[in-house]
């Protein structure tokens, strides 16, 4: 991302969601977001993903410039070289955990590939669900099914919102350590967006953001260390009132 702001809204009312973001997230990292509430967190997101636009800047995923593709090119993009992960899941409740791990290949119209769909099943300590239907899983267990059909194109970049909001402790750590995995094992590279602590500490990094700027950066941080910076950084947005837009720079 190269100066990216996304604004809404026009004049007086408009609202700065992002304030020229510059970073560059190295291929098999795993790399947590954080900030405040209305940081820019989710826009952030869909702006590194290519759902949603910015008003200014350009996103490059490896040497594709995605910026000005069509909505025609970008859904092609997003379904063959981009992973996403949901805080609700987003599993269809018609369809077997194999089937559902299989959709991104079935709507680019290419072969379904079962043994692949059992790989990485196999991957999420999955397989022997792979003929259940989401209903008959547990919350843990559906999640474990949404990264593998995260996984199972091979993905440029997985990008995960919130992964573990809907989980308690014990399965959010079962989950967060199954992308881990994935970035040590398979080489994945993930985005994940998260509020809590000890997740983020699941990652290398940890960016800060701030009023729609990047404002600081861990890395391999502990849960209670993210914790005191978060709390550092909210204390100092609410003082403020003017936000950390002066602290945006290059996160490399």
């Amino acid at each position: 991302m190269r100066g990216v702001e996304r604004q809404y809204g026009r004049g007086a009312g408009a609202v700065h969601a992002l304030a020229g973001v510059d970073l560059a997230l190295p291929r098999g990292t795993f790399t947590a977001v954080m900030g405040p509430s209305g940081s820019g967190k989710s826009t952030f997101l869909q702006c590194a993903a290519g759902l949603d636009r910015p008003t200014a800047g350009s996103v490059r995923l490896g040497g594709t410039e995605i910026t000005g593709m069509s909505e025609n090119e970008l859904t092609e993009l997003r379904r063959n070289r981009l992973g996403f992960v949901f805080q609700a899941f987003n599993l269809l409740p018609s369809l077997t955990a194999e089937q559902n791990v299989l959709l991104p290949v079935r709507l680019a119209g290419q072969r379904q590939d079962r043994r692949r769909a059992a790989e990485v099943l196999a991957q999420v300590g999955l397989a022997d669900k792979a003929r259940r239907r989401p209903g008959e899983l547990s919350g843990g267990q559906q999640q474990r099914v949404a990264i593998a059909r995260a996984l199972v194109t091979s993905p440029d970049v997985v990008f995960a919102d919130e992964p573990t909001g809907a989980l308690d402790t014990g399965t959010a750590a079962e989950v967060l350590g199954l992308l881990r995995h994935a970035v040590d094992r398979i080489g994945a590279t993930v985005v994940m967006v998260t509020h809590d602590p000890p997740a983020a500490a699941w990652a290398d990094r940890v960016l800060f953001l701030a009023d729609g700027a990047f404002a600081g950066v861990l890395e391999r941080g502990s849960a209670e260390q993210v914790a005191a910076r978060m709390t550092q950084l909210t204390a100092r947005t609410a003082a403020t009132g003017a936000g950390t837009g002066a602290m945006a720079g290059a996160v490399a």
